[in-house]
This record gives C-alpha cells, sequence and structure tokens, in this order.
C-alpha cells in the first residue's frame, strides 16, 4: 500500500490552531501566528526534550514545525521562577514584532494563555497536565487557568 502525504490536512489543522489564537486574541491571523511561535518558543526552553517530544507527538504537524524551528537540544536555558521572566523570554522570542504583538504584561499574559488554550484543543489533558508539573508554581498556577480540562498539579 501506498502511503500519500497530504499536506493540505497538514496545514489545515495548523491553520486551525492558529485561527483558535486569533479568535481568542482578536487579532489577524498573521500576528496570530507570531505570538504562536514566540510563546511555544518560550515554553519549549522551559520543558525537557522528554515533554517536549511528548507534546510533539500531539501536535499537528505544522504546529510542530513552528515549535522546532531554531531548537538547539545542547543549550542550556537559564531557570526561570517567575511569569515576568516568562514574558521577557516571549518578548525576545518575537524580536522586533514584540512591542506591537504583546504589548504591556497585561496584553502579554493574555497572549500565553491564548496559545495555551489553544494547546488544549490538541492536546490530551494528561499531556497538558505533565508539562504544567515541569513549571515553576506561579507560572503553572496562571497557565492551568487557561484550559478548563487541566486538573490542578503539583511540582515534580
Amino acid at each position: 500500500m501506498l502511503m500519500v502525504l497530504d499536506f493540505d490536512k497538514y496545514a489545515t489543522k495548523g491553520n486551525e490552531f492558529i485561527r483558535l489564537v486569533a479568535m481568542e486574541l482578536e487579532v489577524p491571523r498573521d500576528m496570530a501566528g507570531r505570538i504562536t511561535r514566540a510563546v511555544l518558543h518560550a515554553l519549549r526552553n522551559r520543558f525537557n526534550h522528554q515533554e517536549s517530544f511528548h507534546l510533539l507527538a500531539q501536535l499537528p504537524m505544522a504546529i510542530k514545525s513552528v515549535y522546532v524551528d531554531g531548537w538547539r537540544f545542547g543549550q542550556p536555558v537559564p531557570r526561570i521562577r517567575h511569569i515576568t521572566e516568562l514574558l521577557d523570554e516571549v518578548r525576545a522570542e518575537d524580536g522586533k514584532m514584540s512591542g506591537y504583538d504583546f504589548g504591556n504584561n497585561a496584553k502579554a499574559l493574555r497572549a500565553v494563555k491564548a496559545v495555551f488554550k489553544s494547546l488544549g484543543s490538541f492536546v490530551s489533558p494528561g499531556q497538558l497536565n505533565d508539562l504544567l508539573a515541569t513549571l515553576p508554581n506561579e507560572i503553572r498556577v496562571f497557565l492551568q487557568d487557561a484550559v478548563p480540562s487541566v486538573s490542578t498539579v503539583s511540582q515534580k
């Protein structure tokens, strides 16, 4: 049996993810795409490789490519403890557009939450719980709020 690659299907699922972010934030799709990329990269830098691979297994193919773009396995990432440090990293990942895409902390917090909420539409609650358990308490508590299906978890 011959396997056919259906790139349209991959694009459809990826576009659905970006559409969810755009609708949640009430922003254009291009802005939602940049926000998604920056937030996923900042979160990716917080997860260990094993958790990232488990997450990747559940993401739509197009979003997988966004997640891994520019990923450097061997570089240690400084630990963060507070949500403001995560927001700083999100803005750094967004580069020159960060002021426009993330603005003040309230807008940035809303954007981070919107991307995590969209993850909840594609990733199992168990996997999201596993990811949350690896994060510092302040960030974990903030993100748990984004996905109602995620239970309260304690840090590993």
